[in-house]
């Protein structure tokens, strides 16, 4: 669970900053996010396969710029 400790002198807006900023790097969010559908092991495999082939053919693209 993220907590927050209101600061002397702490706008609302800063507090909020802060916790928004504590909750995307306990990555939380994403793991909801993620959770939110179930996903079967093969799908989940396809789905990595395909995200692999997408990093790959990027790296030889900015390769290829050079």
């Amino acid at each position: 669970m993220t907590i927050v400790i209101l600061r002397p002198n702490e706008s609302q807006e800063q507090l909020l900053k802060r916790f928004r900023k504590k909750v995307v790097k306990s990555g939380v969010l994403s793991t909801v996010r993620r959770k939110r559908w179930f996903i079967s092991k093969s799908e989940l495999r396809r789905l990595e396969q395909k995200k692999a082939i997408r990093r790959m053919k990027r790296r030889q693209m900015s390769r290829a710029s050079e």
